[in-house]
Formats: structure tokens, sequence, C-alpha cells
């Protein structure tokens, strides 16, 4: 069963929320960021909207996969730096008005015993990378452009960019996006193994729908298990003590505010 285009009427019951869309159809629910004029960058009210929304996927019992995807032509363009207002960045550090949010998504993200699949059709930067990579399944397309540019703003991650990365696609390829701050494609993505397949843009709801349905065919308890086991692994290899570090430490990086000036 492919999904239908996310937000349109004939895909389910539409939950109504200009910020985030949740909509049912069958065993699948489509979370779709929807400030398409704006990249779907990611503002603290969007974040907790969208936790919202994943909690209601996770209590309803008739839902056994989650499909996370953006509005218009980008999945999430990262963090909307107007959001802060006059908010100071120091260090690199946005802060807790948009850390506290965004990680309380990502943990539901990878604690929810429900799959959760990122549907990525266009841009896909830095925060937007950091909640993708919260996902158990990534489907791109081919097309899609990927980057992690938090040095070009000096900015630092607080995440789980510098953990989930490495993990994904390995120690020199992450070293290289993070230090060059590259833009990359989905296409790339799928041969560096950071998402799970790639298809052109014109056959994505296809091959998530091809996926979603594969995965449905299986045992949900035995899902559950091995999204639980395979968190285990991850952790056992230090991916706890590593979030913690990241999150508990600072760095000097004083020209945050000239780099993002123009984006205020």
């Amino acid at each position: 069963m492919a999904p239908a285009t996310p937000g349109a009427a004939t895909y389910g019951v539409t939950m109504t929320d200009d910020l985030v869309l949740l909509d049912r159809a069958g065993a699948t629910a489509t979370i779709t960021l929807n400030r398409p004029g704006a990249l779907n960058a990611l503002t603290p009210e969007m974040l907790d909207r969208l936790a919202a929304r994943l909690d209601e996927a996770a209590a309803d019992e008739a839902v056994r996969i989650v499909v996370l995807t953006g509005a218009g032509r980008a999945f999430c363009a990262g963090v909307d730096l107007k959001a802060l207002g006059q908010l100071r960045i120091v260090d690199g550090a946005v802060g807790d008005v948009l850390d506290v949010p965004a990680r309380a998504v990502i943990t539901r993200l990878t604690s929810m015993p429900k799959l959760v699949l990122a549907r990525i059709q266009g841009a896909c930067f830095t925060g937007g990378l950091e909640i993708a990579l919260g996902c158990d399944l990534l489907v791109a397309a081919d097309e899609a452009k990927f980057g992690d540019t938090h040095a070009k703003f000096g900015l630092r991650p607080s995440w789980g960019m510098s953990q989930r990365l490495i993990r994904l696609v390995g120690v020199a390829r992450a070293r290289q996006l993070s230090y060059t701050a590259a833009t990359f494609t989905g296409a790339q993505a799928a041969a560096w193994g950071m998402v799970t397949r790639s298809a052109p843009l014109t056959h994505l709801d296809s091959a998530v729908g091809d996926l979603v349905d594969s995965v449905l065919a299986n045992s949900q308890g035995s899902l559950a298990a091995y999204k639980d086991l395979y968190a285990h692994a991850l952790d056992g290899a230090g991916l706890a003590d590593g979030l913690a570090y990241e999150s508990a430490t600072g760095y000097p990086i004083p020209d945050t505010e000239e780099r993002v000036a123009g984006f205020r």
C-alpha cells in the first residue's frame, strides 16, 4: 500500500494542526512537518507539536508504523534561527529553548515501540538531519539534498549528530561531511548506508509504500523487540555516554552571531 500525498484528505483522518499534521490510514500514521514556505524549519512550538503527534501515534493501537515527512519540497531545512529572536547564541549552542524539545522528539523516535520511517523528498539539513537520523528507516529521493552545516554557521551539534552519523557512515566519512559542511544527495546517502534506500523522486512514494508493506507483513512484537535490541546494541557501544557528553560539553565558538546574522 503506497502512501498517498501527506495531508491529502484521501489519506485518512487528519488531525488539524497548522504546524504538524497527523494522518491515519490503516496501520500507518503519517506525520507531516507543515511549514512548507519555510522549508519546514524547526521552531520550539513546532517541536512541541511534533512530540505530541508522536505520542498520539504511539498510543493508537491500530497504528503499527509511523511515516515522518515534510510538506512541500523539503523534509526539514533545520532550525529556524528567527525563532531564537534576540536570544544570543553563546559558543555555538542554540540553548534549551530548542535543545529540550528537540531531544524530547528524538527520544520519542528512538524509544517508541513502533517503527518510524523518514520519507525525505528534498532538503534535509543539520537539525532536520538529526531528527531523520533518529528514525528507524530512511527512504530518500535520489535528488534530495542533505548536509550537516553546523560548522558553516558556527554552531555545534547537540541533538545527536556526533553520535549517530558516525555510526551510519563511518568515522572518515562523518568527519569529512561535518568538517566541510558538504551537501550530498539521497543517492549518495544510500550508497554510504546513511539511508535505507533511495529512489527517483517520482517513485519515492512507491518505494516508501513497498517498504511499509514489507514491514507490516511481519510480527509487531518481533519488530518492537528488534528495535529495543538494536538500541541496546548501539548503547553498548557508547551511544548513551556519547549523547550525554555531546549535550553537556561546551566549546568556545566566538563567531556564531556573525555567521547567522543574515538568517535572523
